[in-house]
């Protein structure tokens, strides 16, 4: 237990990093974008210098300026701050009412290396507000990532409690039902050997029930001691195992319930499988198809082969289950029952996927028509017995 706790802390530390990369990735990036910018920016700031000074100097000489003009018109949204070695100030590109002290104490506070040239003491400009917006978006963005990220945490959390809530539930009821059978039976054979007219033969027989009441509490404690750990599998009859689960059912399902299932010494399969698991899941199953017909129907079981995989078709005639839930209906809580607790299904797809590397699914169902589960298992390397 303590190593999955330590691979768990592992793999939050891993995913932590690997976030903190991806959450720096794009400031990195915008940061590489608003330099690149900020290099153009400081350019055009020269060509406009340079375009003003060629104007000034040839605005007595009939020359074309069609050219710098256009060029001026391009530039018209770079605002550039010039002092010239007599501190005189003048600013370009600004509104014409615009605070000349207090755009000149802006940009010296922003912390802009200004140009110096023979005509200029110094050039100052200010980056248009997409450059600002470019730097100052992959922390709006990370903002944004971090709130969604602790919205999603929470409802994440909550859920995945709630799930646990419901499993913790579910196996505590799950282990009062897998026990209160037999113990029901052992507490009724014992008010019968308490009779003072039982006869030896009868109490012979008693005792013969109660051992097998006491050998279900003991197949009961072997499958929950199970749950978590890696059970041990061994090559065992299908055909056998799935005979086993129908005549322990058999007795306790009605009259009225059919049970068509394969004859001893058909066409059997050899799987390898934990006995005592799998044989939980087939109650399982059964009881569901006993639950869905509500006490009159058919029950029919089929053993095909497929390459090398070993087909279980459990068809019931019950109610149905609509399509839409056939991969909800084996998660942990859902129940379709008043009284269910959505556990048997949940641990049967655990027992059939994660310890016998097999599938277990809903091959088709008809609302009150029927049902059929198909369990898929690989033919064990003994082959056919």
């Amino acid at each position: 237990m303590m190593d999955v706790y330590s691979k768990t802390g592992r793999w939050k530390l891993y995913l932590a990093i690997l976030g903190v990369l991806i959450a720096l990735l794009p400031v990195f990036y915008s940061n590489y974008l608003a330099q690149n910018l900020a290099e153009r920016e400081k350019t055009h700031v020269e060509l406009l210098v340079r375009t003003l000074k060629e104007i000034s100097l040839n605005q007595n000489y009939d020359q074309d300026m069609t050219y710098q003009v256009e060029v001026l018109e391009k530039l018209n949204n770079v605002s550039v701050v010039t002092v010239n070695h007599n501190g005189d100030v003048q600013l370009h590109n600004y509104p014409e009412n615009a605070d000349t002290s207090a755009i000149l104490k802006r940009v010296r506070a922003s912390g802009i290396q200004p140009l110096t040239t023979p005509d200029y003491e110094a050039i100052y400009w200010e980056y248009p507000k997409i450059l600002t917006l470019i730097r100052y978006f992959p922390l709006l963005q990370l903002f944004l990532l971090l709130i969604y990220a602790a919205i999603g945490y929470a409802v994440f959390n909550l859920t995945r409690k709630e799930e646990q809530n419901r499993v913790w539930v579910g196996m505590a009821k799950e282990t009062a039902h897998q026990l209160g059978t037999p113990i029901s039976g052992i507490m009724g054979w014992i008010e019968n050997l308490k009779s003072s007219d039982t006869d030896p033969e009868q109490a012979a027989e008693i005792v013969s029930h109660m051992e097998q009441d006491v050998l279900k509490l003991q197949q009961v404690s072997d499958r929950f001691s199970k749950i978590g750990s890696k059970p041990e599998l061994h090559p065992c009859s299908l055909l056998k195992e799935l005979l086993e689960a129908k005549r322990y059912m058999q007795v306790r399902a009605s009259r009225h319930i059919v049970f068509d299932f394969p004859d001893e010494g058909e066409q059997d399969y050899f799987v390898d499988i934990n006995p005592n698991l799998f044989s939980w899941v087939l109650e399982n199953l059964l009881r569901n198809a006993l639950d869905a017909m509500e006490g009159e129907g058919r029950i029919m079981a089929r053993i095909s082969k497929h390459h090398h995989m070993i087909h279980l078709e459990i068809t019931d005639t019950g109610k149905g289950i609509p399509a839409g839930k056939f991969d909800t209906i084996f998660r942990p809580g859902y129940s379709t029952k008043l009284r269910g607790w959505g556990l048997g299904l949940s641990l049967a797809k655990r027992i059939i996927e994660n310890y016998h590397n097999g599938r277990i699914y809903v091959k088709d169902s008809v609302v009150d028509q029927g049902t059929s589960f198909m369990i898929e298992l690989r033919e064990s390397e003994d082959g056919i017995r």
